[in-house]
């Protein structure tokens, strides 16, 4: 299995929010594993567009965070095969349109774990993908 993570928005928006016990989780997983940590292209738009709906930062920071996150991460982008895979993915485990296609990120990346709170915590995805809740399931 690779040393890879995977981290979903959720883990980002948390990780700028201040004030919060999952904040502070977020934080300290990011940088635990920031020399494994990769995001996709969705997961920074989901990022600044759930910052600019809820209105939780100031337009220049969340940029800034945006900007910030891809660089230090390693970035992949959204293709044509994660799509085909995302969709099997929604059809086999009956995820989320969304969710299914940060998951066909990760395995198309070849991550072990996918750290998000938006699936079940410990489940493992296609033999090779587990997901970790890292705010305790």
């Amino acid at each position: 299995m690779s040393d890879s993570f995977f981290i979903d928005s959720n883990i980002l928006i948390y990780a700028v929010c201040e004030n919060s016990i999952k904040c502070d989780i977020a934080r300290q997983l990011l940088i635990d594993k920031a020399n494994h940590i990769m995001i996709s292209s969705q997961v920074i738009n989901e990022f600044v567009a759930v910052l600019i709906k809820k209105n939780l930062l100031f337009l220049e920071d969340i940029f800034a965070y945006a900007d910030g996150f891809m660089e230090i991460f390693d970035f992949v982008l959204i293709t044509k095969k994660n799509i085909k895979i995302a969709m099997n993915i929604k059809k086999r485990y009956k995820f989320s349109y969304w969710d299914s296609l940060i998951v066909a990120s990760a395995l198309e990346n070849d991550c072990s774990i996918l750290y998000t709170e938006d699936m079940q915590d410990g489940q493992i995805i296609e033999g090779r993908l587990k997901v970790v809740n890292p705010f305790g399931g």
